[in-house]
């Protein structure tokens, strides 16, 4: 994960993720305005557990190019069988996806069983799989001091929010506004891994006064004075606040327009089926105004 590709890739997949909850739980919403249970996850038409399926599929994928793919060696262990101190942060992010396998292994499983607390459940599972993230980017082998150190700070309170609104909504399973601000924050994970991986392996993008150096095979960001290194993650901060003001007005301006095209919608169908009623009242109150008739004439002719 330590390079450009890994840091977009993941964050492109969590952008997306976090964009298909958001489009359909502000969907959800406008078309029932009463308060009903938020899914954890979204089923497709064609196929049910298409988004739990493309979460094991990424986890897997990121999980080989972690131990397999990337090393030199193609495997991630020394000849001892040991963990080399290069390779730590390798084992770091796959157990990271090693935790959303088991979460979106889990989500099916539960899905097809259906037992009485397969929502808090699922909640539960997914709460697990951001405190593993947590704990795994706070605890990071990598260098906390750095650039990249100020990059992982915020996007670990990026990860709270995420984490805090899951086990909410295993207590709030109706709020929209747990929803919607999960989401926005997985959407927001994503953005900051794009950026993250532009910005620190972009040597034109880096900070005035910092350089990308090897060690130990790896690429990190180093500056030649305290005030260079300073001035860098003062830098990161400022992008991490456009960043969010720039999340927050995609997201406010995404819902107005889904709120308000499935508003009408919604509109539209409830008036519709009030349309039907009455019809199907005006119908009724026919027919019996026939039978009344039909009746009358009956008894005229007996007479």
């Amino acid at each position: 994960m330590g390079s450009l590709v890994g840091h977009v890739l993941p964050g492109l997949a969590f952008f997306l993720l976090g964009f298909w909850h958001l489009f359909n739980h502000i969907k959800l919403h406008s078309l029932h305005p009463n308060p009903c249970i938020s899914p954890t996850w979204f089923p497709t038409p064609k196929s049910r557990h298409l988004e739990l399926f493309l979460i094991m599929v990424a986890s897997s994928i990121s999980i080989s190019m972690e131990l397999f793919i990337s090393p030199a060696r193609h495997q991630p262990l020394d000849p001892d069988g040991t963990i080399p101190s290069t390779h730590l942060h390798n084992f770091e992010h796959s157990s990271i996806s090693m935790t959303f396998f088991t979460y979106a292994a889990f989500a099916i499983i539960l899905d097809k069983i259906s037992p009485k607390a397969k929502h808090s459940l699922t909640q539960f599972i997914a709460a697990v799989a951001f405190a593993q993230q947590l704990l795994l980017f706070h605890f990071h082998s990598a260098d906390h001091m750095g650039v990249e150190g100020q990059y992982h700070l915020l996007l670990q309170t990026v990860i709270v929010v995420s984490l805090t609104t899951t086990l909410t909504g295993i207590g709030l399973p109706k709020s929209f506004m747990v929803s919607f601000i999960r989401s926005l924050s997985v959407l927001y994970q994503g953005v900051w891994l794009i950026i993250m991986g532009y910005m620190i392996w972009t040597p034109s993008l880096v900070s005035k006064g910092c350089f990308l150096h090897n060690e130990d095979g790896h690429q990190v960001v180093r500056c030649s004075s305290n005030e260079a290194l300073q001035r860098a993650k003062s830098l990161v901060n400022i992008i991490f606040s456009w960043t969010l003001i720039a999340v927050i007005i995609f997201s406010m301006a995404l819902y107005l327009v889904l709120a308000k095209l499935y508003g009408e919608k919604m509109d539209y169908l409830t008036l519709k089926k009030e349309e039907d009623l009455e019809l199907e009242v005006e119908e009724e109150s026919d027919g019996f105004e026939s039978q009344k008739e039909g009746k009358l004439y009956a008894v005229m002719d007996i007479e």
